[in-house]
Order: structure tokens, then sequence, then C-alpha cells
């Protein structure tokens, strides 16, 4: 039998299991049941009809969460000349091409995101080994493969996050600070199951979206109506 601590147990005691919660109830109940001494981190866990073994059942995409992460995004560009310069000026936090290659290989891996020129790409192929478990090699249909530096540093620290779908079909996406406001919480949400709607897989049968739970990062898994969250109309 799983061992759950007192706290966790008292959580437990003031939720419904079975229930599918409407998300505003959901977002306003975890907020509630928070009870330890840091800012947890709202988290979304769906699974979806998707098996990713094949190729045209695959989901990997990206979303501008509208009221961002409640993190400070570290940003490092590899590209050279004007480019380089360019990234500096748009506020990338590290910019370089060989020497930051050499750095990444060396283990020193000290920003969030990695964003990465056309031109750079044969340099980089070597960084996958190290960087893809990560999850930070730079793809073009993640937006991280771009000459629109400005555009994609910016969009990355305010808000944008990759997502992909896992060996079991599972999304797991952090979708902001628990102390946001219900309404903030719930813009990021609006703007996740949006996005996950719209890159639906072509190789996608049946019902695509099969289970969502919201949770914290202390708090309970809590299960979703997916249906009331496509209906609500939320200003993003």
């Amino acid at each position: 039998m799983r061992k759950r601590s007192r706290r966790f147990s008292l959580i437990l005691n003031q939720v419904n299991i079975n229930h599918c919660y409407a998300p505003d109830k959901a977002l306003a109940l975890l907020q509630q049941l928070s009870n330890v001494s840091f800012v947890e981190t709202l988290e979304a866990h769906i699974v979806l009809g998707l098996d990713p073994k094949y190729s045209d059942q695959q989901l990997r995409a990206s979303v501008i969460l509208p009221k961002g992460t409640g993190k400070t995004i570290r940003v490092a560009v590899i590209a050279k000349g004007e480019k380089a310069a360019e990234a500096l000026y748009c506020g990338a936090d590290v910019v370089g091409h060989e020497d930051l290659i050499a750095d990444i290989l060396n283990g020193q891996i000290n920003f969030d995101k990695l964003i990465a020129t056309p031109d750079v790409m044969l340099s980089i192929a070597k960084l996958g080994r190290l960087l893809g478990p990560r999850g930070l090699m730079p793809s073009p249909k993640a937006g991280t493969v771009t000459n629109d530096l400005k555009s994609a540093i910016n969009d990355f620290k305010a808000g944008k996050l990759e997502y992909r779908i896992d060996k079991s079909g599972i999304v797991h996406v952090p979708l902001g600070k628990l102390n946001f406001s219900l309404s903030d919480l719930s813009a990021n949400l609006k703007a996740l199951q949006e996005s996950i709607d719209k890159h639906r897989p072509p190789g996608a049968k049946g019902k695509y979206w099969k289970s969502f739970y919201l949770s914290s990062t202390m708090g309970p898994s809590l299960n979703i109506d997916i249906n009331l969250l496509r209906d609500s109309k939320i200003a993003l």
C-alpha cells in the first residue's frame, strides 16, 4: 500500500478523486489546498489517444502562454556573424558559435532554451545526444531553429513552451505558478487546450483526449472535464 504523508492525506480528504471537476473549480481548489512553504507550479497531465511509435501519431508543438510561466527564462543562441550580434541586441542571455558548442559539450548548460540559426545546424548535430534527452535540442517544429531571432527570443522569454507526447502517450506541461490569479491560470490553460487541439496529428483516431488532470507540485491530481474547458470563453 502506498504511504502518504499526514499533510497529503489531509489534503486528499478534501477532494473527490472520482469527481470530474470544472476547470475553474479545480484551479480554485488547488490554490485553496496549497499548504507548503514555496509557491507551487500548476501542471497539466493529459493522456491522448495516440501511439507515439507511429510517425503519424507524433505530437510535438509549442504554445505561448499568454500570462507567462512565472519563471525567468535564460535563452542561449548559437549563431555567427551578424546573427550573433542581433541575438545579443534582442536580449539573449548567452550567445556564441563554436565556443558555445564547446561549452555545452563540456557540460556547461546554463540556459533554459537553446535557439540556433539554420546555417549552424550541421555544427550542432554533435549536441543531439547531450541535449536531446533534456528537451533542449533546437528543432524547426519547436520554433528553435530560425532566422527570426527577435521573435523567438521574445516569445520564449514571454512564456512560450515546447511540449511533446512521451512514450506512454502522455503530455506534461507546466502552466504557471499557483499564486497567479484564477483568470491568468485559466487563460494559460485555455491556450494549451487550443494548441493541443490545433496540432492533432493526422493519424489520431477515435477519442483524442482520453483523460486530463491538473495538479500542483505537492498537491493532488484533479480530473478535469475537457468539454467544459473547450466550451469556455476566456479572454487571452
